[in-house]
């Protein structure tokens, strides 16, 4: 509930109750909170009905908005749904918020994007509001024209229960029967996860183009030192692309499974810090207390997100703890782990982000170019069971991109520890020349027999562009071979491109039907960005 002048008004009574000595006042000071409480309830509860109000009314003057529906047993899913679009209406989108109750085929078929934030009940039910949806769902009946429809799902649910997400999982099956695309994974929330509640911010920041959208909890990290950093692919026509290692301050931190993420949050460029103090006239040396620690004001202020110029002067003037403590911090941003505990170090491998206008994107530029060796690093491991290693010794296709190495060559390190060997990559990048991420090493694995074959893509080796999707498709043959032999899928890149064509070919390999199968049995996994 927001502290307004309510609040105020509210300490005065209590206070007034605590200090008068005669049982007239006493009744006037509790009458005086009481009223002022119950009017800052009525007055949030208001609020909250406008902003629904306002939300599901928000057509935009910037083309179709994204629908953000919301199927809710409990209010949770409501909650989250409402703050999904207060984050996406902050970025600059239009949005609509709708419940299920008023969700029908003809709203789904009007909207380009959708987002669903939806709850299980029970043993696999769909919420209340959700029932008459459910019914289509069941019967098959289908809505108009969804193959224009990109969409998105978080599922709440328990996995104490046996049917855990049942119903985001009928939606999702439902969608993609009705040749919607999905714009990412499903994001399953188990007991309200909060790893995977800000996987779903992290989500929401890409679609809406990199804005920085406040985390909706308050951030822990712990500290990481960056001991080394290497350049991948020197000469390269792509952007650089850089291996990094850190090691943790304490030693506790390092604890993780082969795909996993790590939460890296980031600093602003000390530029922007510097005029930021300039315009505030404040000197950066000044000792604060910021997330729990006492550091430099200017250390402080570039784990904040910037002051828009229109606040300056409201900002100015505030003691620097004040400041401090008004502004929120940045986001933080996701990335695969390349290694494993064993190995005593996080490795990253992290590709540099360049802007519109020429700036390096806020994480990428932190933590390839403005960051020295030997800086601490706000960092923390999120679980990512969905992409953790298989536990028996199935055989392993893994297909990635890029910096989507990381992913696999934590999985790689894993099969080899266990001394699980039927494992096949299939890599792709720009040039062989320049791009052989951790070439050396995947070769040695193979000599090893570790990796019993590695099939690369070279997109601009050749006359014609060729991408790891076609590699896919001429390896069709062997890849149902290690399917039908119980073998399990594992993807890790680029969601635009990469993903998406690789889906398609393997639905054409294994069909749609059979890849479904894939997907509920856990065999066919993926995590891309």
């Amino acid at each position: 509930m927001t502290r307004g002048p309510w609040w105020i008004v509210f300490a005065a009574g209590v206070a007034l109750a605590m200090l008068a000595r005669g049982r007239t006042f006493i009744a006037a000071g509790v009458v005086i909170a009481y009223v002022a409480f119950c009017a800052g309830v009525i007055g949030a509860h208001w609020r909250r009905r406008a902003l629904r109000a306002a939300l599901s009314n928000d057509g935009g003057s910037q083309g179709k908005p994204t629908l953000v529906a919301y199927a809710s047993q409990t209010g949770f899913a409501e909650q989250l749904a409402t703050q999904t679009a207060r984050a996406l209406q902050g970025a600059g989108m239009p949005v609509q918020l709708l419940s299920f109750a008023d969700l029908d085929g003809a709203k789904l078929a009007a909207c380009g994007q959708a987002l669903f934030l939806v709850s299980t009940t029970g043993e696999g039910d769909a919420p209340d509001t959700a029932s008459g949806f459910a019914r289509k769902l069941s019967s098959g009946a289908t809505p108009d024209a969804l193959k224009q429809l990109r969409y998105g799902i978080l599922a709440l649910g328990d996995s104490s229960y046996a049917r855990f997400c049942a119903f985001g999982h009928a939606l999702s099956g439902w969608l993609q029967r009705h040749q919607a695309e999905p714009l990412f994974d499903m994001v399953e929330v188990d007991n309200g996860d909060p790893g995977a509640l800000r996987h779903w911010q992290n989500h929401l920041s890409a679609l809406s183009g990199g804005a920085e959208i406040e985390d909706w909890e308050r951030p822990r990290y712990g500290r990481w030192q960056l001991v080394e950093r290497r350049l991948l692919n020197p000469g390269s026509l792509g952007q650089p692309a850089w291996h990094l290692s850190l090691v943790p301050e304490d030693g506790v931190d390092l604890a993780w499974q082969a795909g996993d993420i790590a939460e890296v949050g980031p600093c602003q460029p000390p530029d922007v810090v510097e005029r930021l103090l300039d315009r505030l006239s404040l000197d950066g040396s000044t000792k604060v207390r910021c997330d729990s620690r006492p550091m430099t004001l200017a250390d402080a202020l570039a784990t904040r997100l910037p002051l828009p110029d229109a606040h300056m002067d409201t900002m100015a003037g505030l003691a620097p703890q004040a400041l401090i403590d008004a502004l929120p911090a940045l986001p933080h941003r996701e990335y695969s782990i390349a290694s494993l505990p064993a190995d005593g170090r996080l490795d990253l491998l992290v590709r540099q982000t360049v802007r519109a206008d020429g700036k390096l994107g806020l994480a990428s530029g932190w933590l390839t170019h403005y960051a020295a060796d030997g800086t601490h690093i706000a960092l923390r491991v999120r679980s990512n069971r969905g992409f953790h290693a298989p536990d028996d010794d199935r055989p392993l296709i893994l297909i990635g991109n890029g910096t989507g190495l990381a992913g696999l060559r934590a999985l790689i390190k894993t099969r080899a520890a266990e001394g699980r060997h039927r494992n096949w990559l299939l890599f792709g990048e720009r040039s062989a020349a320049h791009d052989d991420f951790h070439g050396a090493e995947l070769a040695a694995w193979q000599a090893q027999g570790v990796l019993q074959r590695v099939d690369r893509a070279w997109s601009r080796d050749g006359a014609a562009p060729h991408y790891v999707q076609d590699a896919v498709r001429a390896a069709a043959a062997d890849i149902a071979e290690w399917v039908a032999q119980g073998g399990a899928i594992y993807v890790c890149g680029s969601l635009q491109g990469m993903a998406g064509g690789v889906h398609a070919v393997l639905a054409d390999i294994l069909g749609d039907a059979g890849l479904q199968r894939m997907i509920e049995s856990g065999h066919y996994r993926r995590d891309v960005y």
